[in-house]
């Protein structure tokens, strides 16, 4: 069953505000750094959140793509878009793991030796 995805970010933002209020530092810290880049002023804000998207599923982060997905929304991003950036995500994971597939391939041979 696929998560209700709107639920699921109140959910998300209740518990986080939880960790707010007993850590306030920690939030605020991470505050800082969400915001940091797009003071730049390099990137458009449509941009930054395809880009998020790319990571969030690259890093398997169910409340990163809630969040996200509802900001590159907001931001005038479209389907195409999101699956583009996503198709990026996909395409550099098999690389990386093609590259660490040759690692093993690297260390098994030092092993056999």
């Amino acid at each position: 069953m696929m998560l209700d995805w709107n639920d699921y970010q109140k959910q998300l933002m209740t518990r986080i505000g939880e960790v707010g209020n007993l850590s306030p530092d920690t939030v605020r810290g991470y505050q800082a750094l969400s915001t940091a880049g797009a003071k730049t002023g390099h990137l458009d804000a449509k941009t930054r959140e395809l880009i998020a998207l790319a990571v969030a599923i690259t890093r398997q982060c169910d409340g990163c793509i809630t969040v996200h997905t509802d900001a590159a929304a907001k931001h005038g991003a479209t389907r195409e878009e999101v699956a583009e950036a996503l198709s990026v995500a996909i395409a550099v994971n098999a690389g990386a793991a093609l590259v660490f597939s040759a690692r093993v391939m690297d260390a098994f041979s030092v092993k056999q030796t």
